[in-house]
C-alpha cells in the first residue's frame, strides 16, 4: 500500500491507514489545501472535475466534490471523461482550475488527484511546492453556510473534444475514410470505451472493441506494454484487422499494434506522429530524457532541432513552450499537439496517426520499418526507505564521469548509439532504469552494468 504526494497531485492505494494510503482523510485534506490555495489566486472560483472508470472513482469524486463545495468553490462535473477532455474543458469553461481523478497506468487499487491550472495544464513546480506546503500546514478556512459552492453536471464536452480533433487542420478525415480501416480497440474497461470508438467511427473505421465495459475492474495491467496486450494482438490476427489501439484508463497514453499482431512500439507513437507533422510544418520537437532517440533522428531528418526535458508532462510542456516546438510528448505514448492544447492526448494522436498511415499508403509494419530501430529495456529498482537516492546518484555520476552525462533528472549516460537513464519515479515508490541500444542484448547489457554499480553502492 502506498501514498505519494508530488508537485502535480497525490496518488495512492485505496484502503488502509490514513497518511500511508489514499484514504478519505488524505483525499479531503489534499482537496481542501488545493481549493484553499486556489482561492488565494486571482482566477475564477470554479473547478472542472472528471474521472476515469476505476472502481473507487465515485467515492473519490464525492469526497473531492463536497470538500470543494464546502470551501465555496463552484464545480463543473464531467464525471466519466478523459484527461485531455478535462484539460480542454477548463479553458472552455473559463474555470480557475481542474482536477482529474485517475491513477493513469496504475492498477485498479490505485487512484489519484491530478491538478490543473486555469490553462488546463498541470500546475507548475512552483505552484506544486506551494500546494504541498499548504497540505503540510493544513491552514484551511471553510465557507459559511450561505457561501457554499454550486454544482453543475455537464455531458457535452467529450463530443466537443472529438469535434476539435476531427477539425484539426492536419487531420484528413477524407483520406482516412477512404481506407476503411478495421481497428481493434482495447479500452481497458475505462473511458477509452466512450471516446476512441466514436472517433474511429467518425473517421470511417470499422471498430472491434474489447474490454469495453466501464467497470474499472481492469482486464489486465493497464500500462500499455507488450506483455499486457496479448489479447489485443490475438484479436487483430483473428479479425484480420489493419491495426490495434491501446489506451490507458484516462486516455492520455496511446500504443499501436500492427496488422500482424506485433507491437508498433509505444515509443514510436510519438516518432510516427512527429514524422507526419514535421513533413507539413518543420520545426523543433521535445520529449523527455527516457524517450527513444528515434525522435531526434526523425527531427533532424526534417531539418528541425530536438530538445530533451526532465520526465513529467509539466516539464515537457515547459520545454516545448521555451523552444516553440511543433510537436512533443513522452515515449510512453503521450502525444502533445500544441495548437490543440498543451496536454497528452490519445484522441488527437489516433487521428493524426491514421492520417499519416492513410497518406503513406502502407501497412503498419511497412510504416514502422521506415524508422530507426532501437530496442529499449524498461526496468525498475524498488525504492526502500534505507536507500539514499541522492547519494546513489552522485556516486554514479562520479563513476561515469568520463562519459557524456545529463543530470537534470537523475543520471542519464549517453553514448553515440545508445543510452541508459536512472531516476526516481514520479508515480511509484521505485527507481526507474531505462536503456536503449541498437539491439535488445546491448540494452540489457547497459541495464546490467548500471544495476551492478548500484548494487556495489548499496
Amino acid at each position: 500500500m502506498s501514498l505519494i504526494k508530488s508537485i502535480s497531485g497525490v496518488r495512492g492505494t485505496i484502503g488502509g491507514a490514513a497518511g500511508e494510503n489514499l484514504t478519505p482523510q488524505d483525499i479531503v485534506e489534499t482537496t481542501a489545501a488545493f481549493g484553499y490555495w486556489l482561492l488565494q489566486k486571482e482566477v475564477p472560483n470554479k473547478v472542472v472535475i472528471g474521472r476515469d472508470a476505476r472502481m473507487s472513482g465515485p467515492v473519490v469524486k464525492g469526497l473531492v466534490t463536497n470538500t470543494l463545495l464546502s470551501l465555496g468553490i463552484d464545480i463543473v462535473d464531467l464525471d466519466l471523461s478523459t484527461t485531455p477532455t478535462v484539460e480542454m474543458a477548463v479553458v472552455w469553461e473559463e474555470a480557475g482550475a481542474g482536477i482529474i481523478l485517475t491513477a493513469s497506468h496504475n492498477p485498479r487499487q490505485w487512484n489519484a488527484l491530478k491538478f490543473l491550472n486555469e490553462r488546463g495544464e498541470f500546475i507548475s513546480r512552483e505552484d506544486g511546492e506551494a500546494l504541498l506546503k499548504m497540505i503540510r500546514e493544513g491552514a484551511v478556512r471553510y465557507a459559511e453556510v450561505d457561501q457554499l459552492g454550486s454544482l453543475s453536471a455537464k455531458s457535452g464536452y467529450l463530443a466537443r473534444h472529438l469535434d476539435a480533433v476531427i477539425s484539426h487542420p492536419l487531420v484528413d478525415a477524407g483520406a482516412v475514410k477512404a481506407k476503411k480501416y478495421k481497428v481493434v480497440v482495447d479500452a481497458i474497461n475505462s473511458t477509452g470505451a466512450i471516446s476512441i470508438p466514436p472517433l474511429l467511427e467518425a473517421l470511417g473505421c470499422e471498430v472491434v472493441l474489447i474490454n469495453g465495459a466501464m467497470t474499472g475492474d481492469f482486464a489486465h495491467n493497464p500500462e500499455p506494454l507488450p506483455a499486457h496486450l496479448t489479447e489485443l494482438s490475438e484479436t487483430i490476427r483473428r479479425e484480420g484487422a489493419d491495426l490495434g489501439i491501446s489506451v490507458d484508463p484516462d486516455v492520455d497514453r496511446l500504443a499501436f499494434i500492427s496488422e500482424d499482431g506485433s507491437m508498433f512500439g509505444e515509443e514510436y507513437t510519438l516518432v510516427a506522429i512527429a514524422d507526419y507533422i514535421l513533413a507539413q510544418h518543420p520545426g523543433n520537437t521535445v520529449s523527455n530524457l527516457s524517450s527513444t532517440r528515434a525522435l531526434r533522428d526523425v527531427t533532424e531528418r526534417h531539418g528541425g532541432t530536438y530538445h530533451a526535458s526532465p520526465v513529467g508532462e509539466v516539464n515537457v510542456v515547459a520545454t516545448m513552450k521555451k523552444v516553440d516546438a511543433v510537436i512533443g510528448g513522452e515515449g510512453n505514448g503521450g502525444i502533445i499537439v500544441p495548437d490543440l492544447h498543451y496536454g497528452r492526448d490519445a484522441l488527437i494522436g489516433v487521428a493524426l496517426f491514421l492520417t499519416h498511415l492513410a497518406k503513406a499508403g502502407t501497412t503498419m509494419t511497412e510504416l514502422r520499418a521506415t524508422y530507426p530501430d532501437y530496442q529499449m529495456i524498461k526496468d525498475r529498482i524498488e525504492l526502500t526507505p534505507d536507500i539514499d537516492l541522492e547519494k546513489l546518484l552522485r556516486k554514479l555520476e562520479t563513476h561515469f564521469a568520463g562519459e557524456e552525462l545529463n543530470t537534470i533528472d537523475g543520471v542519464k549516460i549517453d553514448y553515440p548509439d545508445r543510452w541508459v537513464h536512472l531516476r526516481k519515479s514520479n508515480t511509484e515508490p521505485i527507481i526507474r532504469l531505462y536503456a536503449e541500444a541498437p539491439t535488445l542484448a546491448e540494452a540489457e547489457a547497459l541495464v546490467a552494468r548500471v544495476r551492478g554499480e548500484v548494487q556495489k553502492i548499496l
